[in-house]
């Protein structure tokens, strides 16, 4: 595929607007370019207008498969008077693409479709099966790998690449991501008569305190470091006169794997039980979700092929690294078969996110023929 067509696929990618949903409109145009080039693909629904997507190539009759993974929704754009292109233009200026989600990461779902072209239009002998899953809802819970998950799309696979953003560089593991909800009950009173109410925002705070130090005695993990925890959203009350009979706030905790995520709820459930014999607080703890740390072994066939390849295609060591997000790798993991995780792709992973986000056009280059490559080499 020539080089333009190649940037054609990844600007339409990113001119879909997939915030936070909206992935049917993205699946569907994965979906027609396969069938141009002759590859059969399944469109799973989630919900109205999201869909996740399923394709394979290779050995229908092997049971050896890799699957090349990322997700097709992005976050929310901000405002857009603070881009300095609008986010959803592609705009195009000294060989790099500007856009929400160039990084993050339909510019490692580009890399991806692009490899599975390549490689159907070549008549590519492969020695097994190769898996593109594109998942809805990564940004906002993992719906998608958790249903695909479910239906037992990971049973079979013997590596999985993530197409994260890592700067073309090796990600071998990541932090868990744990999100909940703390809910204080009171009593609402008139503000000149506090004693007849129960402050929900005075006991709440009493949670905000405890968490501070409540996981001191975490261990470190060599791998990831400490633990991470943060209370992120706090509202109560309705009107300044009045004792607020109801406040809640949310929190996010980076689980490792020497404390990993049951670790981490057992403590906070001990923390609220604790809050809750004291007069008059009634506090209560909601899970929002939760995602398990990755640590794949560095010696593993899939991490040490992808680092050769790479090493090669960049004229240079790339680095093998460890980020403190999560990926789809989390749900897929849960699967009773145990297979390596190798999160790879273009974009800057401080890129993620963030106004004015953007993707070198050469990294991209780089790490698409770094993924046909490890397609070709691993189920050689």
């Amino acid at each position: 595929m020539e080089s333009q067509e190649q940037l054609q696929i990844l600007k339409h990618l990113v001119s879909l607007n997939s915030v936070n949903g909206n992935e049917a409109a993205v699946a569907d145009y994965i979906q027609h370019l396969f069938a141009d080039h002759g590859i059969d693909s399944q469109v799973i629904p989630y919900a109205p207008g999201r869909s996740n997507l399923v394709a394979e190539i290779g050995d229908a009759n092997s049971d050896h498969v890799l699957a090349l993974s990322g997700h097709l929704d992005t976050v929310a754009t901000g405002d857009p008077a603070n881009w300095q292109f609008p986010p959803f233009d592609a705009h195009v200026e000294n060989n790099v693409l500007y856009g929400r989600g160039s990084a993050d990461m339909k510019s490692g779902l580009a890399g991806m479709v692009i490899t599975f072209i390549n490689l159907a239009d070549a008549g590519t002998p492969l020695k097994g099966r190769l898996r593109f899953i594109g998942t809805v809802g990564e940004e906002n819970g993992a719906m998608g790998s958790r249903m695909l998950t479910q239906q037992g799309l990971a049973d079979d696979l013997d590596g999985l690449v993530i197409g994260e953003p890592t700067g073309g560089n090796l990600v071998y593991a990541h932090n868990g991501s744990l999100n909940y909800h703390v809910f204080c009950q009171g009593k609402g009173a008139h503000s000149s008569m506090p004693e007849k109410g129960i402050n929900a925002i005075t006991n709440l705070i009493k949670f905000v305190t405890a968490e501070k130090t409540a996981f001191d005695n975490a261990p470190v993990s060599p791998e990831l470091g400490p633990l991470v925890h943060n209370v992120t959203v706090f509202k109560g009350g309705e009107q300044v006169n009045s004792i607020p009979a109801n406040a809640e706030l949310q929190g996010n905790i980076r689980p490792i794997p020497e404390f990993d995520n049951q670790a981490v709820i057992d403590r906070l459930h001990q923390v609220v039980d604790q809050l809750n014999q004291e007069p008059d607080v009634h506090l209560t703890l909601h899970i929002d979700y939760s995602f398990k740390p990755i640590i794949s072994d560095p010696q593993e066939k899939l991490l040490q092929l992808t680092k050769s390849i790479a090493d090669q295609e960049f004229d240079h060591p790339i680095q093998l690294q460890v980020i403190h997000g999560a990926t789809d790798a989390s749900e897929f993991t849960k699967s009773a078969n145990h297979f390596p995780v190798a999160v790879y792709g273009a974009g800057e992973w401080s890129a993620a996110h963030s106004t004015n986000e953007s993707v070198d056009l050469d990294q991209f280059a780089h790490v698409q023929r770094v993924y046909q490559k490890l397609a070709e080499e691993f189920l050689a």
